[in-house]
């Protein structure tokens, strides 16, 4: 089973391909050079596979390569930077 994440500009979220199908997303709010994640959704098929956390990885691995910042409204997405403290450095309160 192949992952493939990438960010989907127009639809304003960052969505997880498995091998080659549309297997979940997580939507944002851009503010400025931040962004607001608002939205985790994996699609019933790929429930309890590791879809989720390889898609939330996937957005912040890319999220720190380009030297962006995020905030977190997404409780799945919340759950996760708990759980992998390693990405807490990228994300800033609400404004």
């Amino acid at each position: 089973m192949s992952f493939l994440v990438e960010e989907n500009p127009a639809k304003h979220r960052f969505e997880i391909l498995v091998d080659d199908a549309l297997a979940g997303f997580t939507a944002y709010l851009p503010r400025g050079e931040v962004l607001v994640f608002t939205h985790t959704e994996v699609d019933d098929r790929f429930q309890n596979m590791g879809v989720g956390s390889a898609l939330i990885r996937g957005t912040l691995d890319q999220i720190r390569e380009r030297g962006g910042r995020i905030v977190v409204k997404c409780p799945f997405m919340g759950a996760f930077i708990q759980r992998h403290p390693d990405y807490a450095d990228l994300v800033i309160p609400e404004p």
